[in-house]
């Protein structure tokens, strides 16, 4: 699926949903809106792709069966949601052919990291303390209910640690849909402090992932990795960093000023960088701006 041609991916579903009104300030973040409020999340979608998107990513980063439990909802209720993620990913598509716009668009289904669920910015440190194992069997469920759902492919992303890695890797080789795999990073290293060869080699025999790279750091970070992760797997490379902001965990909010200078991407396509976008307080605006300086598909 991921060939020469640039796909541009949107920005924060997050930021976009409060830009519309809604308060996500809760444990469920973006995903309670799969519940109470699934046209916002239609809507969302819309705008990136309106902005010149060609992939739209789920609202199911927080959406898992622990998660979920803790607030009520029964693993059936949850599957429906995770599945509802994915249709709301085709509801936009049809949405955005009735406004004219004819390229591809793809959904794919994001798969977040175990620290997502606990919401207390474990996914900026990872190192939860549990074995490969047991993160497989958190992980696996939710993948094959998302898998199940018809996703174009699966956007496993926002990882910490090359642990967690290594469970993901297991399952995406057993699920019948393609996958990207995404890291978040500091400097050099995944959050967890491993070397980025390790956490990108992981990936490089595994036929169904078809793109590695990082998402949810900063635009400075991904200018390295961009050339580390081409030349250790040879796959087309996915970047979607942040806006430059910085998260507190504590207070909830981003603090900090916002580095991300969609000029910037034409460096990254020359290193290999093929599926390019923004992650957390990246809008619409900044999305039409990237994909106005890419020739995409």
């Amino acid at each position: 699926m991921l060939t020469d041609q640039v796909l541009v991916l949107d920005g924060g579903l997050s930021n976009q949903l409060a830009a519309q009104g809604h308060d996500l300030s809760d444990e469920l973040w973006s995903a309670r809106l799969l519940r109470d409020d699934p046209e916002a999340i239609v809507e969302a979608h819309l705008a990136y792709f309106l902005a010149g998107a060609s992939v739209a990513i789920t609202a199911s980063y927080q959406a898992t069966f622990e998660g979920f439990a803790r607030h009520g909802i029964g693993r059936d209720e949850t599957a429906r949601l995770l599945r509802r993620s994915v249709e709301l990913g085709r509801a936009a598509v049809e949405r955005a052919r009735a406004r004219g716009i004819d390229r591809p668009l793809r959904v794919a289904a994001s798969v977040g990291p175990y620290g997502a669920m606990l919401a207390d910015g474990s996914e900026y440190r990872g190192r939860y303390g549990l074995s490969v194992d047991a993160l497989e069997a958190f992980h696996r469920p939710r993948m094959e209910v998302l898998a199940d759902a018809g996703p174009d492919l699966l956007a496993v992303e926002t990882i910490p640690d090359v642990d967690e890695a290594r469970a993901l890797v297991r399952i995406i080789g057993d699920l019948d849909v393609p996958a990207w795999l995404t890291y978040s990073i500091g400097g050099a290293l995944t959050r967890a402090g491993q070397p980025l060869d390790e956490a990108f080699g992981l990936a490089a025999d595994v036929p169904a992932i078809v793109g590695v790279g990082v998402n949810c750091c900063l635009p400075d970070d991904v200018d390295a990795a961009v050339g580390v992760a081409a030349r250790v797997t040879g796959k087309p490379v996915v970047v979607y960093p942040n806006s430059g902001e910085s998260w507190d965990a504590q207070a909830r909010s981003w603090r900090g000023r916002s580095t991300f200078d969609p000029e910037r991407v034409s460096g990254w396509r020359a290193a290999g960088a093929r599926l390019i976008g923004g992650c957390c307080r990246v809008g619409p605006d900044q999305i039409a701006q990237l994909s106005a300086a890419l020739p995409h598909g």
